[in-house]
């Protein structure tokens, strides 16, 4: 017994799981009388001290953006916070063995119980993906298999909290994750997206049918360049057996190129479908048969078509909601840090304001951009875009594409892309919006815009698969930024590292 107690509540019990990003023990929950799993992480440990209060806040954002996501192969997250020098997350305590073990006292591994984790796998990636959140170490160590069979997925957002902008959080400098399951643009330092976690899976998948990882080394950097640059052992050379659809499968998911590897989770489950028990199809998304027809698939179409989101009727100008009361709620909501209250109530008010004020009137269009700017601050990103857009066209026909706050727009309409996995279009926008930044050369904001959008643009392009032009596209922005900056700002020291790192795993 540990003894110590979290938060005024949890009891330590016994460790049961230690990494590179902290603890896991079980708890005692004295309020509920239940078992719990705590995870402790320690930011001063894992980075540099400029950067544990940033990773503090990230924590806290990760937690409640994850906190959206509700599906039963998902670990239920009671609690988060901090306790003196650590951050804490309570989640259910998850009776079962991690896949990892499963794997090892079932070797070989038959192959439909391999499909069927996968399947069950897809439809956790799917509800993740919809948020949108990239898991970013999906590895069977962060995969319980319970005592009826399914799958219960850990540590979704915590790998998100350390790897953003990771060579500036990290003392290293090197990737956070798991370098067996690691995707090459993630290894790379490139931007990573739903397609990162499809390469994980395809790891996983690939070792559940063979017995091992698809690239092993004796150094972690040797395990990244073969996956840079090696192609995997197809499965059926060594069991037969499998299902040459399967195989196909795992090599497309495996693919360098992320365009090449399939559009996402809901294809991915499709595909492990026909090896599935065949049981029917359901009528529709409300058919009570439907757990039992197509037990843990993905909702159709959910990670690429967002759900609409019911807006209230406008009310009669009687009884329409105060606009200013509700402003003044939204600021103390935002104050408190109620981001997603705040996103409801702003969400309301916009129609009743358009109504009272007109849709182009100078209060709506603050109220928009507040709603957009919340929404991202909520990680909202799929309903963030579509205000962005709208603020940035109705900006641009008034004050033309140049204006700095069109640019703002368009620039925070990429950030959205970027994050949803948007790829190509992300690069698209960031290099429709580049020149007005660079064109002026004007010092401070617009510099530092300038470098940060090609920074971007390089990871975007390493996500990409397209190392010269990334490699290219960093070492010319090494070159300005140290002639700005000089060569010991925290810039150009990054991109040395970033530099060094890729050009280690090419030449090796």
């Amino acid at each position: 017994m540990n003894g110590r107690v979290i938060a005024g509540r949890y009891e330590l019990s016994t460790v049961i799981g230690q990494g590179g990003m902290g603890q896991v023990w079980t708890a005692y929950d004295g309020r509920l009388d239940r078992r719990v799993a705590v995870k402790l992480l320690r930011p001063d440990h894992m980075a540099a001290a400029t950067a544990a209060d940033e990773m503090r806040r990230r924590f806290v954002r990760e937690c409640r953006v994850t906190a959206q996501v509700s599906h039963p192969g998902l670990v239920t997250v009671h609690d988060a916070g901090s306790d003196g020098d650590d951050l804490f997350l309570v989640m259910q305590y998850v009776e079962g063995a991690d896949l990892a073990d499963h794997l090892a006292e079932h070797d070989p591994y038959p192959w439909q119980w391999a499909v069927s984790v996968a399947a069950q796998l897809c439809a956790v990636l799917a509800a993740v993906h919809a948020v949108p959140i990239v898991h970013r170490d999906l590895k069977p160590r962060n995969v319980m298999v319970k005592p009826d069979g399914t799958v219960t997925v850990l540590d979704l957002g915590v790998a998100s909290v350390i790897d953003t902008d990771t060579t500036r959080l990290t003392h290293t400098g090197s990737p956070i994750g798991s370098p067996a399951y690691m995707a090459p643009e993630q290894a790379m330092g490139g931007a990573v997206g739903p397609y990162t976690d499809l390469y994980a899976l395809g790891a996983l998948l690939h070792e559940l049918l063979s017995g091992n990882v698809p690239f092993a080394g004796s150094t972690a950097l040797g395990v990244l360049h073969r996956h840079l640059y090696e192609p995997p052992l197809p499965v059926r050379q060594l069991r037969p057996e499998i299902p040459e659809a399967l195989e196909a499968l795992v090599l497309r998911l495996l693919a360098k190129d992320p365009q090449a590897r399939p559009s996402g989770a809901q294809e991915v489950y499709e595909t492990l479908a026909p090896l599935l028990p065949a049981r029917g199809v359901p009528a529709g998304p409300l058919d009570p048969t439907r757990p039992f027809l197509r037990p843990h698939a993905p909702w159709p179409d959910r990670s690429t078509t967002p759900a609409p989101v019911p807006q209230p009727p406008v009310a009669p100008a009687a009884t329409r909601p105060d606009v200013a009361a509700a402003v003044d709620e939204v600021k103390r909501l935002l104050g408190e840090g109620s981001i997603t209250q705040a996103v409801d109530i702003l969400g309301n008010i916009l129609p009743a304001a358009a109504a009272e004020h007109g849709e182009h009137s100078p209060v709506v269009r603050i109220l928009r951009k507040q709603y957009a700017t919340t929404l991202m601050d909520d990680g909202q990103y799929r309903r963030a875009l579509p205000e962005l857009r709208r603020l940035a066209d109705d900006r641009e026909a008034e004050a033309g594409p140049a204006d700095p706050q069109t640019l703002q727009f368009r620039y925070e309409a990429a950030l959205c892309l970027e994050q949803l996995g948007e790829t190509a279009a992300a690069l698209a926008e960031y290099r429709a919006v580049l020149p007005y930044y660079t064109s002026s050369q004007s010092a401070g904001a617009d510099q530092g815009r300038s470098f940060d959008i090609r920074h971007r643009m390089g990871h975007l392009l390493l996500a990409m698969g397209d190392h010269t032009a990334a490699h290219q596209q960093l070492q010319n922005l090494l070159y300005d930024t140290e002639r700005v900056y000089g060569p010991y700002h925290p810039l150009p020291a990054e991109l040395r590292r970033a530099l060094e790192r890729q050009q280690r795993m090419r030449g090796m």
